[in-house]
């Protein structure tokens, strides 16, 4: 059984995993109004990827007889004023995701909770990755090369 502290802030998660969902679905629409279809896909693809987050930690929370808590998911804008600062956005946003999961960690700690801390693993060493590719990225951009040349950059999976 996992701590109710810990349920708690897993709960949270789930809202800031379906968010960054939307946001990054949110992303891919203006780079298709841009006509940047590497970058389109790219941040799909991330969209994709933070629902399955979200639903990982339903699952566990779910396996683990814990609530489940599914919260309305804010409203994400497509308007950027530029590929750099969606990117920059994205590394943001990241970092303060890698933070959530360094709390949660200390506080499976603190509540004995072996399972959960085991859990949470994944997510911490996921964000490494994240925050790396996002860094990667808008240091490109920075660097002045064009968004259609640095697609040519972008991980494809």
């Amino acid at each position: 059984m996992i701590s109710e502290a810990l349920a708690g802030l897993l709960n949270q998660q789930i809202v800031h995993e379906f968010r960054a969902s939307q946001v990054y679905l949110g992303m891919s629409v203006y780079c298709t109004g841009l006509n940047l279809d590497g970058w389109a896909g790219f941040f799909e693809r991330q969209s994709e990827e933070e629902r399955e987050h979200a639903l990982k930690i339903v699952r566990f929370l779910s396996e683990a007889s814990a609530p489940v808590s599914l919260e309305a998911v804010p409203e994400a804008t497509t308007r950027y004023g530029s590929l750099l600062e969606a990117v920059s956005k994205s590394l943001e946003y990241e970092r303060k995701v890698s933070d959530s999961f360094r709390i949660m960690a200390k506080v499976a700690q603190e509540h004995h909770d072996h399972t959960g801390y085991g859990f949470l693993q994944w997510f911490l060493k996921e964000q490494i990755e994240e925050e790396n590719t996002f860094a990667r990225l808008e240091a490109v951009l920075e660097g002045g090369l064009n968004p259609f040349q640095a697609e040519t950059l972008l991980p494809r999976e």
